[in-house]
């Protein structure tokens, strides 16, 4: 995916904050798992990448270890600073369009503060259904979606696949994703505090154990993929080793990179 990705990632670096420099908790990229099967979606003149055929129903992904990665800048991904909701959109979009789909509009699952008038991550994604990048059901609707695991598929939502169509579990310890959100997909928490100030921080110390996320697969520290436990910061880190909560202030120390979910507005 990376020789394409690398024409969308100057639009995403100007709407949304850069990650922090310091060493990620792994020094190798495992990558985002595409094989020789995984052909490029063709780039026209413009620099658009065409949607590959049969998949025009994709609406949903976890944003991947390499997309973070790329469009931050920083091989410690963004921490807890996407640039507010607006940068966060521009994740999922550049995210999108690099494997065919930014035709779409796509909107990150995150709650915000907002100065004490929540905007709720439910509220922002449209009604569904919501498919995965081969098609395969994650929920119909936001019932179906509420649920401690989204009522779809069952190869998928035991594993919440990332823009490339594969779950994240295959690269280690990957589970959490930042929501902000309670079991109702609405704010959780009574501050910008526990939204990395509406995710325009990666203040460390100060913020351990107050912004929630989700995981993309069940795990014994949580089942439900919105709302599992709390991060330990929202400084920028990455940790795919099992090691309980991990270790440091980094929205990645207990497993994963600070992922965020992406929804598009139309199936």
């Amino acid at each position: 995916m990376r020789g394409f990705t690398t024409i969308l990632i100057g639009a995403a670096l100007a709407a949304c904050g850069g990650g922090g420099d310091d060493a990620a908790a792994i020094d190798a990229d495992p990558g985002d798992g595409a094989t020789a099967d995984d052909a490029a979606p063709a780039i026209d003149a413009a620099g658009t990448v065409d949607a590959p055929a049969g998949t025009g129903n994709f609406s949903f992904f976890v944003t991947s270890l390499d997309t973070m990665r790329l469009q931050s800048g920083s091989q410690n991904g963004f921490g807890g600073n996407l640039g507010g909701l607006a940068g966060a959109d521009a994740i999922c979009q550049t995210a999108a369009a690099a494997v065919g789909y930014g035709h779409k509009t796509w909107r990150a699952f995150l709650s915000v503060y907002n100065n004490g008038a929540p905007i709720h991550a439910i509220d922002r994604i449209g009604n569904g259904p919501w498919y995965d990048r081969n098609g395969r059901l994650v929920a119909m609707d936001r019932a179906g979606l509420l649920m401690q695991r989204p009522a779809g598929d069952a190869a998928v939502i035991n594993d919440l696949p990332d823009e490339t169509g594969q779950g994240t579990r295959r690269l280690g310890d990957t589970h959490d994703v930042m929501t902000g959100s309670n079991t109702l997909g609405q704010l959780d928490g009574t501050s910008a505090a526990n939204t990395c100030n509406d995710w325009t921080s990666v203040q460390g110390p100060g913020t351990e154990n107050l912004v929630r996320c989700g995981h993309a697969w069940p795990a014994m520290s949580g089942m439900h993929w919105i709302q599992a436990h709390r991060l330990r910061g929202c400084e920028p880190g990455i940790n795919l080793v099992q090691n309980g909560p991990g270790t440091g202030y980094s929205v990645g120390a207990g497993g994963g990179w600070g992922a965020i979910y992406c929804f598009a507005l139309e199936p």
